[in-house]
């Protein structure tokens, strides 16, 4: 029998921690695949990406109960993308007067210097031209770029990380795409690297 099945009723934190369980459920849990892609894109190493999607749940968690339940992946994403930037805020990077200097250190903790498997895929898989002419993007339409197209994020979804209308996402994203065609020619295309 449930607690309030006795005729007492049930405390109301405690139904209102079941049906926020219950919705983290329904809505969050089958995003978490997508809020790790994105924020692995947004972070740039997949340490940062955990830590952000961690504080993104912990928030989406606290929001949940007000949530009206109509598309939570944009939810999600705007729940993200604003973490990311409140955390972004916070760090102050520190002025490197002498890059020379730093040419020559060790990494801490006596960690080896080996390449990301994101740079080891893109190594491996992107054209030389096309790399260069995905780093010469302005980063509005790179960032565009790499959600659609890389990450398979839907326009909207897209707009909500950014934090701009539909519309803009599909602007950028077309720029990009044009651009990089420009700039790499038909070798890349040919061998299917870009749409």
């Amino acid at each position: 029998m449930s607690p309030g099945s006795h005729g007492v009723p049930e405390p109301t934190h405690d139904v209102e921690a079941r049906a926020a369980a219950v919705a983290f459920r329904q809505y969050v849990e089958p995003e978490l695949e997508v809020l790790l892609r994105v924020a692995q894109s947004l972070t740039g190493n997949t340490a940062d990406a955990e830590d952000l999607v961690q504080e993104t749940l912990i928030r989406a968690y606290k929001a949940v109960a007000r949530f009206d339940g109509r598309h939570p992946r944009a939810w999600l994403l705007t729940i993200l993308r604003r973490t990311h930037m409140n955390m972004h805020r916070r760090q102050r990077p520190e002025v490197v007067a002498d890059w020379d200097a730093l040419s020559n250190t060790r990494p801490a903790f006596g960690a080896a210097e080996h390449p990301s498997a994101e740079d080891e895929v893109v190594d491996q898989s992107l054209h030389h031209e096309l790399v260069k002419a995905l780093t010469a993007l302005d980063p509005r339409f790179r960032e565009a770029l790499w959600l659609v197209d890389v990450n398979d994020l839907t326009y909207a979804d897209a707009a909500a990380v950014l934090g701009v209308p539909v519309g803009t996402v599909m602007s950028r994203l077309s720029r990009a795409r044009d651009r990089v065609r420009r700039q790499v020619g038909p070798t890349a295309l040919t061998a299917g690297r870009l749409r």
